[in-house]
């Protein structure tokens, strides 16, 4: 009976290790998730401005007949 409680024990302890870092993965990619949706919107706002600039120029350039 020792035996089997203390191979019971072993085997809490393993599942509650790998929860342990399972769930510190999980915070590491929620973190990294926050990071790259940032990253993501500053992108899309970089990409905007740069399409306003280039209709802004192209809007200036002559008009040329066929």
């Amino acid at each position: 009976m020792d035996t089997e409680l203390r191979l019971l024990e072993k085997k809490l302890h393993t599942l509650f290790e790998h929860t342990r870092a399972l769930r510190m993965a999980n915070e590491a990619l929620r973190r990294d998730l926050v990071r790259a949706r940032e990253e993501n919107q500053a992108l899309a706002q970089r990409a905007q401005a740069a399409g306003t600039r280039l209709e802004a120029l192209l809007s200036r350039l002559p008009e040329t007949s066929s």
